[in-house]
């Protein structure tokens, strides 16, 4: 939509030009910024104009750019042993936006969004992403994302601080990952989702989002019992309620999705799924649905070389 309140848009190319006077905010995609009125907003800083890189790949961090697009953040190429790859992509198609989206909306303006539902806060935070803040000073400051956000639309951020970039352990990208999410309808909002990390030495860490109203991070030095892990998931107190689900219902499917990833875990390593693992709900009214249809999206299956198929058509109208 038009903000018909914006007087001016401001392209800074260095920091020392990256300032915010009353009634300005930062742009990245505008994807957000766009969708709804703003009252008193009177300019924007276009923060893509400062030429960020995307994506730095380091032996010890992957560095994402606030700035970094949806669609370039998921061909950060995989390396042989990044077990946790696959968290790109799943976490990534968990977001209600098309191709075009994807092409326009930025990594850091869906974590500085903080609603429940903004799916590379739960990716970043399930790598223990840790956040690059640039202060008003000319500093800068970090904070694991899983801290960042603390409620929905709120956050650790304050007037003039700008989100320059997250910093992704590759130590979290070789661990082993998991991931569940459900929604009341098959493109719906997200109502819960969870994923599970094990780490090469043993931690295994299980994080909540979507259904609650900031990042739940349970760590354990090792894989847990199930009692254990229920007990951590039961005392979670920050479940939502809003229209795409009652935190009742968020805090079951989320204590059931936690327990299939300790499970998981438990089992020797199976080679990634060919599409994101999506929960099927049930009918309404039902917690959690048939526990059958909880079953990954089917890759496309092409035909056996000797399956019939219909003739061509001929040229001339005949069969071929």
């Amino acid at each position: 939509m038009d903000l018909i309140t914006v007087r001016e848009v401001r392209t800074p190319s260095t920091r020392a030009e990256l300032r915010f006077a009353p009634g300005e905010l930062p742009l990245g995609g505008g994807t957000w910024l766009f969708s709804e009125p703003q009252p008193g907003l009177t300019g924007l800083v276009d923060l893509t104009t400062l030429g960020w890189r995307p994506l730095e790949v380091g032996d010890d961090v992957v560095t994402v750019a606030a700035t970094c697009t949806i669609a370039e953040l998921t061909r950060v190429p995989a390396r042989d042993d990044w077990a946790a790859h696959p968290l790109v992509a799943q976490c990534a198609n968990s977001l209600l936006a098309s191709f075009k989206v994807w092409n326009v909306a930025t990594v850091g303006g869906n974590v500085a969004t903080s609603l429940p539902a903004g799916a590379l806060t739960s990716l970043l935070a399930g790598l223990d992403a840790t956040a690059v803040v640039w202060t008003p000073d000319g500093g800068e400051r970090r904070e694991p994302v899983a801290r960042l956000v603390t409620g929905v639309r709120t956050n650790t951020l304050t007037t003039g601080e700008v989100l320059r970039s997250f910093e992704v352990p590759t130590a979290s990208l070789r661990s082993r990952a998991g991931f569940r999410r459900v929604a009341l309808s098959p493109l719906g909002r997200s109502g819960a989702l969870v994923t599970s990390r094990l780490a090469p030495d043993g931690e295994f860490v299980v994080t909540i989002t979507a259904g609650t109203t900031r990042p739940e991070q349970l760590r354990f030095d090792e894989v847990p019992g199930a009692a254990a892990l229920a007990d951590a998931v039961a005392r979670v107190g920050t479940w939502y309620d809003d229209p795409h689900g009652a935190p009742d219902w968020r805090r079951h499917v989320s204590a059931l999705f936690a327990e299939e990833l300790r499970t998981e875990a438990l089992l020797p390593q199976q080679p990634p799924p060919a599409a994101p693992f999506v929960h099927r709900p049930g009918p309404l009214g039902s917690a959690t649905g048939d526990a059958a249809a909880r079953t990954a999206v089917p890759a496309p299956v092409a035909p056996a070389p000797d399956a019939a198929a219909p003739p061509a058509p001929d040229p001339e109208g005949g069969a071929a």
